[in-house]
């Protein structure tokens, strides 16, 4: 990709460890370009107003305020940056407020590196169609049209690379018949897959919503991500 098609993204973000770690893992997807991070609306604002970037990942939760109202000015503004919330709130009036002012996409903390990855991939890919098409007709207005990422068995829904739907529904249906919170290797062990191929899965369901993780802190070792049903 050329240096004049990289989505040029800004984060907006009060917590600083969280806007390292979206910064960690934007630096890590191939077309991106980080020009600012922000910790406070004021200097969100400021630095939209001076790079005009493609791109905000934008928290809701601010101490000077909130990002909904935020990103009402800025569509009231007319401002032509794309969002893609990364936010703790799972209030349906923030959901729908979020669905009104035409973000891109919506995302959970704690922010898991292949969702965040999927959704950029599809802002991309959204973006390059764009830049391609003169005039459009429904097939075209159909793929383009940014949509929130839908559940699994959906046939509309395109899934990412490495993620087949049938894998996909046997570790939803091994995992929720668990009575307890699992690590990868356990249900890697019950669909015949690597550790590796089902906690690709597993993370995937997790960006998702549609299961959840917890981290055990053994006395030894690196902590363990243990997923169960919601």
């Amino acid at each position: 990709m050329t240096q004049a098609n990289t989505i040029r993204v800004v984060i907006a973000e009060d917590n600083p460890q969280n806007a390292i770690i979206q910064q960690t893992y934007l630096q890590r997807i191939e077309g991106f370009e980080l020009v600012g991070i922000a910790h406070s609306l004021a200097d969100a604002e400021a630095l939209v107003n001076v790079f005009k970037p493609d791109l905000l990942l934008l928290d809701v939760y601010f101490p000077s305020g909130n990002g909904m109202e935020f990103l009402r000015n800025l569509r009231a503004e007319d401002c032509a940056t794309d969002v893609i919330l990364i936010t703790a709130a799972k209030e349906v009036d923030v959901l729908k407020a979020a669905l009104h002012g035409g973000v891109f996409d919506y995302i959970l903390k704690p922010l898991v590196f292949e969702r965040l990855q999927n959704s950029l991939t599809n802002y991309l890919q959204h973006h390059e169609r764009l830049l391609g098409v003169a005039a459009v007709d429904q097939t075209d207005l159909d793929d383009l049209m940014p949509r929130l990422t839908q559940a699994p068995n959906n046939p509309d829904v395109r899934l990412p690379k490495g993620i087949d739907e049938l894998t996909l529904s046997n570790v939803l249906q091994v995992i929720s018949t668990q009575t307890e919170a699992v690590n990868a290797e356990h249900i890697g062990s019950d669909i015949g897959a690597s550790r590796t191929t089902a906690r690709r899965y597993l993370e995937y369901l997790v960006g998702l919503n549609k299961i959840s993780v917890e981290i055990h802190y053994g006395s030894v070792g690196r902590p363990e991500r243990l997923y169960k049903s919601c």
